[in-house]
């Protein structure tokens, strides 16, 4: 079985949550015998072999501009797959939704992984939320099999554009326990800081949380952990908030020091507000945080209502209440911390999860 793999910056070029899944999902399926060919920028490497653990990789050009480079890229991608014989696309980014119109004509089968609801997030106001939008709904007409990665994403492609998805969720990553020593750099002592990590953009809400930690007037400091790699106003003015409890401690390039901020925060909080399954949650579960977590049907599900972790409003003042009441019950941090990975059930292994594509791709292929 042929397969081709598009809409990621390829592989291994590991960035961000859909190169991570590339890789775990295409390294997978090639010991189960398939042939995987993942499509990569090519201005983004310095080398190009053709094969790396298996995996063909082809190098495609695109044109530099911010917000088409991704869209052009997929689009000679897509026109590079004809006539190769590939059994199935598997498309990644619901931005790539009106080129299944392309393999649609040709009689390829397709998938696509639609992620989050990017039509909402306040980055595309204006015309990119209507793009992403009507991206959306056509990749809903021109793709044989939509995947989502939440039932509660599943729940948003069936009310928004009347489409049923199958739900296939993204995977935790494997963890071992890394030395507090690592962090010294900082000033930080085990169990005495909150951490929030993700990208510095209105919706992951660092701005809430911040205002929320103040009110508190914790005895604790508050790590921010991420940046933006581009200069923005929203950005620069959270940066701007200047507090000695508060650290700004931008990329952290080394997964071990990383994960060691994890696995000796007193509490991980997400304000992450759309999207399904969230890759920087997964990584808080499996390094056994307490996580107290924004409001959501995304957040609920992962954290099955509660039963893994706890929520706050979107409002500072919730958050500060829930962190008063933390600190006031360190109990039930410890518990939450003990509990927290036995929610990273089968639908969160990567194993399962590559049984899960391979099935669905077998079906697809004799689809006819």
């Amino acid at each position: 079985m042929k397969i081709a793999i598009i809409g990621s910056r390829g592989y291994p070029y590991v960035y961000s949550g859909y190169e991570t899944f590339v890789k775990e999902l295409a390294e997978r399926l090639v010991l189960k015998g398939v042939d995987v060919h993942v499509y990569c920028h090519k201005n983004l490497f310095h080398s190009y072999p053709p094969l790396v653990k298996g995996i063909r990789l082809h190098y495609i050009p695109t044109i530099e501009r911010k917000s088409l480079s991704q869209l052009i890229h997929s689009t000679l991608c897509i026109l590079h797959t004809l006539g190769k014989g590939y059994d199935a696309l598997l498309v990644v980014n619901a931005a790539n939704g009106p080129l299944g119109i392309i393999p649609k004509m040709t009689g390829t089968k397709t998938m696509i992984n639609v992620d989050g609801m990017e039509w909402l997030r306040p980055k595309w106001r204006g015309l990119g939320a209507k793009y992403f939008y009507f991206a959306a709904k056509m990749a809903t007409r021109f793709y044989d099999l939509i995947i989502t990665d939440a039932d509660a994403m599943r729940a948003v492609y069936l009310k928004e554009f009347n489409k049923d998805s199958r739900v296939i969720a993204y995977g935790a990553p494997d963890i071992s326990r890394q030395s507090f020593e690592l962090n010294a750099l900082w000033g930080l002592t085990s169990g005495e800081y909150y951490l929030v990590v993700g990208r510095l953009i209105p919706d992951n809400n660092a701005d809430l949380i911040i205002e929320g930690f103040l009110q508190a007037n914790s005895g604790k400091k508050l790590v921010i952990v991420g940046d933006v790699p581009y200069n923005d106003e929203w950005a620069d003015k959270v940066k701007s908030v200047s507090h000695p409890d508060l650290l700004f401690l931008g990329y952290i390039t080394k997964a071990s020091e990383l994960m060691a901020l994890y696995q000796h925060c007193f509490v991980y909080l997400h304000g992450h507000e759309f999207g399904g399954t969230n890759p920087t949650m997964l990584k808080a579960m499996a390094c056994q945080c307490a996580i107290l977590a924004l409001n959501t049907s995304f957040n609920r599900e992962m954290l099955q209502d509660g039963t893994f972790g706890l929520f706050f409003d979107k409002l500072p003042a919730s958050v500060a209440q829930q962190m008063m009441k933390l600190e006031e019950q360190p109990e039930q941090v410890s518990e939450l911390k003990n509990k927290v990975s036995k929610g990273l059930t089968e639908k969160y292994n990567w194993d399962a999860i590559t049984e899960s594509y391979l099935d669905a791709i077998k079906s697809l292929a004799h689809k006819y």
